[in-house]
C-alpha cells in the first residue's frame, strides 16, 4: 500500500481514540472545561450511563459568540500562545482537543454566553461536521451536551462496558473532580437519580467545609480517621490529608493525588506515599489519602500524556524525597493520646461479645508482693534484653504525663502472657505487649542510628563469633554488609559457609547474638524487597526490633508493664508495630455497659 495522507475525518477518530476512551473520558473533559473558565458550579446529567447523552452546564465565563466557531476546531484553545506558555501552563485544558475530538464521535451541541453578551449562541458538531453559529437563549456560562456517543465508530462502541459500569467510571471521576476544588459546587444525576450532591465550601473558608466534602465523597470514615498534612519547603507544598493505618484498606480506591489542581496518578508520588507507610501498614493493605502537592508549574511538565495523568517532574528525586519525608513526619504522629481513636477498632455494638465468657487466667504481679520491689531482680527467660530495659525504664523515667491523662492507663494485670491490661479513666485498654515493644525499640534503634550518624552504638567482640549459614545465605548476607553496619554489626566471610560477628549492637546481651542474628539471617534472605535510602538498614534494625523484643509467656511486673506503657506514649508510631499490626485498643465504659446489659 502506497503512503499517502489521511482524511481529516479519519485523522479525527484516531486523535479521538486518544482522548476519549469511554463516556467518563468525555465528562472528564468537558468538567475540566467548566473549572478552566472559572466555573462555581457544575451540574452533569447523563442517560443509558453516558452514552445517550452527557450534559455538563456550568456558570463560568462563557464563550463569546465570534470565538464559538473555532471551539470544535482541532488545536484552537485560549489557554496558551507560545512555548513559554506551554512550559508554564496552570489551566486543566491546553492541548485543543477536546472538544474536536468528542465532535468527531458523537452528536455535539454548545450553547454558551459571555457575562458581556446581550445574547447567547450556539453551535452544533456532528461526526466532525459542524454547523453555523446561531443565537439561543442561554444564562452567563455554558452547556454541553453530548449524544449518541460513538454512533459512527462500532468498533469504539463494543468496547463500551454496561451502563452500570460506565455510570461507576463517571461517578468516581466527578468525585475525584470534587476532591480538588471545594471552592465549586458538583452534582451528578443519571436520569431522575442524584448520584452525587457536593457543595462549594462557604466563601470563608472557616467550618469544617472540607471534611465536610471529603465525607460526602469518601465517607464519613475517611474524615474521622485521617490526620492533616501541611509542609512546605522553599516553592513546594504539600497538603491534604492522610488516612490513618488503622483505617487502611484491602484494596487503592481512595488514593487520590493533585498537582497544581490536576489530577494525577503519578508513579513516583504513589511510591513516595508506600514508603512513607512501610512501617506502619500491615502487608497486603493500602493506605487512603487525599493529597495536594503544589510547585512552581515551570518546575513539572504536564505535557506528557493524551489524557494528562501523568507528569513529570523537573528534579523527580528532590520531589520524590520531599513527599516522603513529609508524610512520614505526618505519620509518625500515630501514637497513643488521650481521646484518640485506638489502633485497633471494636465494634460500635458488640453483638457477639453476648455469650458466656470463657474464663482467662490471669497473671497479676499485684498478687505478689516481691514482684514491685524486684524489677530486675526476677528470674529473666533467654530474652534477658527486653526485660531489663523496661525494668531500667520503670525505675528511672517518671511519666510524662499526669496520671488522669495517661492514654494507655495504669496496667493491672497481663493476660495469658501475651496483653497488658490497664484501666483508664474511660475504660480499659489491652495492650500487645511484644507489638508494642517491637515498635520501642524498633524506633529507638533508628533513633541512636541518627545520633551515632549513620550506624547504631556497637562494640568489638574480643573474639569473633561463627555462625554456620548456606553458602547461598552468607551470599546474600555480605551482599547486605552496608545494612549490617547500620544496624551496629560488623561482618565477614571466615569460609564458604562461615560468617564471622567482629562487632555487635552495644544493647545485645552475649548470650542473645547467636540466636538473634540467625533469625535476622532467616528473614532478611527471605525479602528481598529493596526500599528507599536507609529503609535497606530500617529492615536490618526493624527485624533487631522484632526479634529482641518480649515475646509470649514473659512475665512482665506492675512496674515493667507501666513502664511499656509509658514509652509506648512517647513512641512515634507506636499504633502500629513494625509490621504495621495494631498495638493497643480500648474498650469504654459505654461498651462495657453494653456488653452487661447495664444502665447508667
Amino acid at each position: 500500500m502506497p503512503i499517502r495522507v489521511l482524511a481529516d475525518e479519519l485523522i479525527d477518530q484516531i486523535a479521538a481514540g486518544e482522548v476519549i476512551e469511554r463516556p467518563a473520558s468525555v465528562v472528564k473533559e468537558l468538567v475540566e472545561n467548566s473549572l478552566d473558565a472559572g466555573a462555581s458550579r457544575i451540574e452533569v446529567d447523563v442517560e443509558r450511563g453516558g452514552i445517550g447523552l452527557i450534559r455538563v452546564r456550568d456558570d463560568g465565563r462563557g464563550i463569546d459568540e465570534s470565538d464559538l466557531p473555532l471551539a470544535p476546531a482541532r488545536h484552537a484553545t485560549s489557554k496558551i500562545a507560545s512555548l513559554e506558555d506551554l512550559e508554564a501552563v496552570t489551566t486543566l485544558g491546553f492541548r485543543g482537543e477536546a472538544l474536536p475530538s468528542i465532535g468527531s464521535v458523537a452528536r455535539l451541541r454548545i450553547v454558551t454566553r459571555s457575562a458581556t453578551a446581550d445574547r447567547g449562541a450556539e453551535i452544533a458538531v456532528e461526526g466532525g461536521a459542524a454547523s453555523p453559529p446561531r443565537p439561543a437563549a442561554h444564562p452567563a456560562g455554558t452547556t454541553v451536551e453530548v449524544r449518541d456517543l460513538f454512533f459512527n465508530v462500532p468498533a469504539r462502541r463494543k468496547f463500551v462496558r454496561s451502563e452500570a459500569t460506565e455510570l461507576l467510571h463517571i461517578a468516581r471521576l466527578l468525585e475525584r473532580l470534587a476532591l480538588s476544588r471545594f471552592d465549586v459546587s458538583f452534582r451528578l444525576r443519571h436520569g431522575p437519580k442524584l448520584i452525587l450532591d457536593a457543595p462549594a465550601l462557604d466563601g470563608d473558608g472557616t467550618g469544617n467545609g472540607e471534611l465536610d466534602r471529603l465525607a460526602d465523597v469518601l465517607g464519613a470514615e475517611f474524615a474521622e480517621g485521617a490526620v492533616a498534612v501541611s509542609h512546605s519547603a522553599g516553592p513546594v507544598m504539600l497538603s491534604g490529608w492522610a488516612g490513618l493505618p488503622t483505617r487502611s484498606r484491602a484494596q487503592p480506591d481512595q488514593q487520590f493525588w493533585f498537582v497544581n489542581g490536576r489530577s494525577v496518578r503519578d508513579r513516583l508520588l504513589m511510591n513516595a506515599v508506600r514508603l512513607a507507610y512501610r512501617d506502619v501498614l500491615y502487608h497486603g493493605r493500602y493506605p487512603a489519602y487525599v493529597l495536594y502537592l503544589t510547585l512552581d508549574p515551570k518546575l513539572v511538565d504536564v505535557n506528557a500524556h493524551p489524557a494528562k495523568l501523568e507528569v513529570r517532574f523537573r528534579d523527580s528525586r528532590q520531589v520524590h524525597e520531599f513527599v516522603f519525608r513529609a508524610l512520614e513526619r505526618a505519620l509518625a504522629g500515630t501514637m497513643p493520646e488521650a481521646g484518640a481513636a485506638p489502633a485497633a477498632a471494636l465494634p460500635t455494638t458488640l453483638p457477639e461479645m453476648h455469650r458466656a465468657p470463657t474464663p482467662l487466667p490471669l497473671y497479676s504481679a499485684s498478687r505478689d508482693p516481691w514482684a514491685i520491689a524486684a524489677l530486675v531482680a526476677d528470674a529473666s527467660p533467654p530474652n534477658a534484653y527486653p526485660a531489663t530495659a523496661i525494668g531500667t525504664a520503670a525505675a528511672e523515667a517518671p511519666a510524662s504525663f499526669p496520671r488522669e491523662e495517661q492514654p494507655l492507663g495504669t496496667a493491672i494485670a497481663q493476660l495469658h502472657g501475651l496483653y497488658i491490661l490497664a484501666q483508664t479513666a474511660t475504660g480499659l485498654v489491652l495492650v500487645d505487649m511484644h507489638a508494642g515493644h517491637e515498635r520501642v525499640l524498633y524506633e529507638k534503634l533508628k533513633a541512636d542510628r541518627a545520633r551515632a550518624k549513620g550506624t547504631v552504638p556497637s562494640q568489638l567482640l574480643i573474639e569473633p563469633l561463627t555462625v554456620t549459614l548456606k553458602p547461598h545465605e552468607l551470599d546474600a548476607i555480605l551482599e547486605q554488609r552496608e545494612e549490617w553496619a547500620a544496624a551496629g554489626f560488623e561482618i565477614d566471610a571466615l569460609s564458604d559457609t562461615h560468617l564471622a560477628l567482629r562487632r555487635v549492637p552495644a544493647f545485645l546481651p552475649s548470650a542473645e547474638i547467636t540466636r538473634v542474628v540467625r533469625d535476622l539471617v532467616r528473614d532478611l534472605t527471605l525479602d528481598a524487597q529493596t526500599h528507599h535510602l536507609e529503609s535497606a538498614a530500617d529492615r536490618v534494625l526493624g527485624t533487631l526490633a522484632c526479634r529482641s523484643a518480649i515475646h509470649a509467656h514473659r512475665r512482665l511486673t506492675l512496674p515493667e508493664m507501666n513502664a511499656l506503657l509509658r514509652q509506648m506514649e512517647e513512641t512515634e508510631r507506636a499504633n502500629q508495630c513494625n509490621h504495621g499490626r495494631p498495638t493497643w485498643t480500648r474498650l469504654t465504659l459505654q461498651q462495657l455497659d453494653q456488653l452487661f446489659l447495664r444502665g447508667r
